[in-house]
């Protein structure tokens, strides 16, 4: 028996119907902007999948968007060890970089930071876990591969923020995507001291000052006036930063609407069905749409919004088609290899993409990528929402709202 395949095809299930937010993908005036987490209530997860993190959030406060499969539950270690690798459920490093065209050697010499929220005492030894299951080279604070800093940049363990479960779930699905599509990559984890985004902002600051050549943000708020002053802390050119566009169906969120980081949405992803062995489709909850706060940078052509549009990009979100993590610190029930989706862990892996690239010195936001569009795998089906112009929030031939110019076919594009 393939457990895996048994596994696959229940993680294939169909989405339930959504119909997303109404916009007219012009600018919205601030009265009319929810924070994101009202933007996932009015989108409300079908059943089998929950937020990781719990709780409403205030503008200028970020959540932490990764979405736990539970139809598919957690997997033990106790399981593994009697029937295989086989019996991970989700996709694995092997999966994403077959998906992605991508080379299984690259990237040595780069270090690609992940920004969250809060301490995982266990993120060094999870990680070990997961690169040891699936061959890759290890990655640990004695080797030099792996450190941890706090939003200042203390790598000595002292002056961590406290202890948090939920985002350790945010920190693992980060740090095993980064090492799924980079395993020569160094890694450093930088963890904010609470949801506030200055100290996410202070926190990219950090990672850039630690030598970072990539750096990833799985995190967001809804856009608000105070947006535009945390901007600044994403201007860092040469180090390209992605971030995830959001979890609630149409709308915007922040720091994606930023013009200096790659937005990075979400697909549904299935074997088979077109030549390159996989299918995409936008995943129905993706953010997209027209910044109500940010100019359009001169790399971004599209003319139905004359603001910043996001996304620029996608890759896999759907928790459907979701990626496999391993965790330890998550709360009770929920610890230990489970599948996880959201724009969250698209962001880790086109971090990881432009590590393998080795380009990233002369990058300056997401401009290398709409320079050289014909290295996307096209995504032309799907939308989370309705919306005019319709591209905004409709996936089709070209640049469209949900999956920005596609998918990544290879290194080319970064």
């Amino acid at each position: 028996m393939n457990v895996r395949a048994i596994i696959a095809a229940a993680a294939l299930l169909p989405l339930f119907a959504c119909s997303g937010h109404a916009g007219t993908g012009g600018v919205l005036p601030s009265s009319t902007q929810t924070t994101a987490k009202a933007q996932e209530g009015a989108m409300a997860l079908p059943g089998g999948e929950q937020n990781a993190c719990t709780g409403s959030i205030e503008l200028g406060n970020v959540q932490c968007p990764v979405i736990l499969n539970t139809l598919l539950g957690v997997v033990s270690d106790v399981l593994i060890a009697v029937l295989g690798q086989s019996a991970i459920p989700g996709y694995h490093p092997s999966d994403i970089r077959a998906a992605y065209n991508l080379p299984a050697t690259g990237g040595s010499g780069a270090t690609v930071a992940v920004v969250d929220e809060g301490d995982d005492p266990n993120a060094a030894s999870d990680l070990a876990v997961y690169r040891k299951e699936f061959g890759l080279p290890a990655c640990t604070t004695a080797n030099g591969c792996f450190r941890k800093a706090n939003e200042n940049g203390t790598t000595d363990g002292s002056g961590l923020p406290a202890p948090n479960q939920e985002w350790s779930m945010e920190i693992a699905v980060d740090l095993d995507m980064v090492s799924a599509v980079c395993p020569q990559c160094h890694i450093v984890l930088v963890e904010a001291n609470s949801s506030d985004i200055t100290d996410f902002g202070t926190a990219v600051d950090t990672a850039a000052s630690l030598g970072a050549t990539e750096i990833s943000n799985s995190y967001y708020t809804d856009e608000y006036a105070g947006v535009i002053d945390a901007d600044q802390y994403y201007d860092h050119p040469g180090i390209p930063i992605t971030a995830a566009a959001g979890d609630g169906g149409y709308g915007v969120v922040f720091p994606a609407s930023s013009q200096y980081v790659t937005a990075v949405g979400g697909t549904t992803l299935t074997r088979g069905g077109a030549s390159r062995g996989w299918t995409e489709s936008a995943w129905s909850y993706t953010g997209s749409g027209c910044s109500a706060y940010f100019a359009k940078p001169s790399w971004q052509t599209d003319t139905g919004c004359t603001m910043r549009t996001v996304t620029d990009l996608a890759v896999d979100g759907d928790p459907k088609t979701g990626v496999a993590a391993y965790n330890t610190y998550a709360p009770a029930g929920e610890q230990g290899w489970a599948v996880y989706g959201g724009t969250s862990i698209g962001a880790p892996i086109v971090a990881a993409i432009y590590a393998l690239a080795g380009n990233g010195s002369s990058l300056n936001g997401a401009s290398y990528a709409y320079a050289h569009s014909a290295d996307f795998y096209a995504v032309t089906s799907g939308s989370n929402g309705t919306c005019s112009p319709s591209y905004l929030c409709t996936a089709g031939p070209g640049y469209n709202g949900p999956a920005g110019l596609g998918t990544p076919d290879g290194i080319g594009a970064f």
